[in-house]
């Protein structure tokens, strides 16, 4: 199945980087960029969330590609092909994500687990899509965590979603626990706010309603482990008060 990949970038920062990439994949591919650049691959939308970037991104995907891969313009892709071969059989597919330093490294382990077991959160890094099943989750709505709605969006529709590791992409997150807290306010909001606008399996709802309730327990954990738990916290009072952002 001919596959084509969507990139979306705030700004031009790591758009060279990408576009070295994209050409050693040989994929066909559109960067949807809030900065203008002189390039054929890159098109320009003002920055108004990445739930933005894909819907306008849409449009610029031939008729002919059967799998829609979305892509983050920070990240370094690894092993496309093993989640393009898991494609034949799921609907949609998020990948790992790897981080060589910060709290991130210990959070994927404890998220990763989870994830193994339930689809309480994607990663929207790296996302592979049936182009059949990518019609029908757009438009998608103003979300902060637009990958994880489309991932409940696709269960409620009936599709088979999985998560791949032997696909990943390596990029980079937090350095400090300060700015861990920050990150997950916005992700866990992020989600609460998707499960506003999609119906995610039950299990997976009632996990969300214990979340703040269990969160306090990963202050155990030191420095990082209070981050993310003030974190969550926050996001659930943020939640309760109809706080949400869409933008990315």
């Amino acid at each position: 199945m001919q596959p084509f990949i969507l990139v979306t970038a705030r700004d031009r920062s790591h758009v060279r980087d990408k576009l070295e990439e994209l050409r050693t994949l040989g994929i066909p591919f559109v960067i949807i960029c809030g900065e203008r650049l002189n390039h054929e691959g890159v098109r320009y939308r003002k920055p108004s969330g990445k739930w933005d970037a894909i819907n306008f991104g849409s449009q610029f995907i031939p008729s002919g590609a059967q799998i829609v891969v979305l892509n983050d313009v920070d990240s370094k892709i690894h092993h496309l092909e093993h989640a393009l071969t898991r494609s034949r059989q799921a609907d949609l597919i998020y990948c790992k994500v790897r981080v060589k330093e910060g709290p991130q490294t210990k959070f994927y382990k404890i998220l990763d687990t989870l994830r193994g077991v339930l689809p309480v959160a994607a990663s929207g890094e790296l996302m592979v899509i049936k182009r059949r099943v990518f019609n029908r989750l757009i438009p998608i709505p103003p979300c902060a965590a637009e990958d994880t709605y489309m991932v409940f969006r696709a269960l409620e529709l009936g599709h088979r979603v999985e998560f791949c590791t032997e696909t990943y992409v390596t990029t980079k997150r937090t350095n400090s626990p300060a700015e861990e807290q920050a990150y997950k306010l916005r992700t866990t909001l992020g989600v609460y706010h998707a499960l506003e606008l999609a119906s995610a399996p039950p299990v997976v709802k009632a996990f969300y309603f214990m979340l703040p309730l269990v969160a306090p327990l990963l202050a155990l954990g030191g420095p990082d482990g209070r981050a993310w738990a003030m974190g969550i916290e926050l996001a659930t009072a943020h939640h309760f008060l109809g706080r949400y952002s869409s933008k990315f």
